[in-house]
């Protein structure tokens, strides 16, 4: 998938809220928007590299630039928590994710009850099925882990998808690591129980859970593979 550019290089000075990120471009300190509204306290370190996009030009918005990247031990890590959700949009339209080859997109962005998930598929059969996408940065020795801070919306979605399953329904979460490093993925257990525990029970009700890993550059997100999940509580 194709990152929109052109991309320019600034260095992070601190953040005084959760969408804010003070960045120096030059000589100048700038406002720069910031996508992803997680802790990210283990990335947004004083004095690294990022990559911001200027916003349009002509537009009326608040701050003149979107924080894109983070440049974190040698490598690009994307900070758009939007960005999987077109990525998988465009890997479903292609069929070029190995865990979901059997199935074909109906739409993205569809209403059920009172849940909004991100995508409705349909397996050869014709039965539904209904997949979220969660965004993951957090990575600590090749192990991936989601959230980074409480996500009672997450923890409602999957409770939703357990019993669309019970309906009848298939039903999936995918969690798209924006990184390249990890080899493994957990629910952070510390950080958010109650969501690790929803996680597990849909696992156990039929919800698909996978994780997969992208390569992230300037210009581009591709697939890198898909690698284990592992679901069961810390002793």
């Amino acid at each position: 998938m194709k990152i929109e550019g052109p991309l320019i290089l600034g260095k992070f000075v601190e953040r005084p809220n959760r969408f804010i990120a003070m960045v120096q471009v030059g000589d100048e300190i700038v406002r720069s928007h910031l996508p992803d509204p997680g802790r990210l306290k283990e990335l947004l370190i004083t004095g690294a590299d990022l990559l911001l996009r200027p916003a349009p030009k002509g537009s009326e918005r608040k701050t003149k630039y979107s924080t894109v990247m983070v440049r974190h031990e040698g490598q690009l890590i994307s900070l758009v928590s939007a960005l999987p959700n077109r990525f998988v949009l465009e890997s479903l339209e292609e069929s070029s994710l190995p865990m979901l080859t059997n199935y074909k997109l109906v739409q993205p962005e569809v209403s059920h009850g009172n849940h909004r998930f991100d995508f409705l598929l349909k397996d050869r059969n014709g039965t539904p099925f209904y997949l979220e996408v969660k965004s993951v940065t957090y990575v600590e020795n090749g192990l991936a882990k989601f959230p980074d801070a409480v996500t009672e919306r997450g923890a409602r979605h999957a409770k939703a998808l357990a019993q669309l399953v019970k309906e009848g329904n298939g039903a999936g979460i995918l969690f798209v690591c924006q990184r390249s490093d990890a080899n493994r993925f957990e629910p952070m257990w510390n950080q958010d129980p109650e969501f690790a525990k929803v996680l597990l029970a849909a696992k156990e009700a039929g919800v698909g859970v996978w994780c997969i890993t992208t390569q992230v550059s300037e210009t581009e997100m591709r697939f890198g593979k898909e690698i284990p999940v592992n679901l069961t509580p810390p002793e």
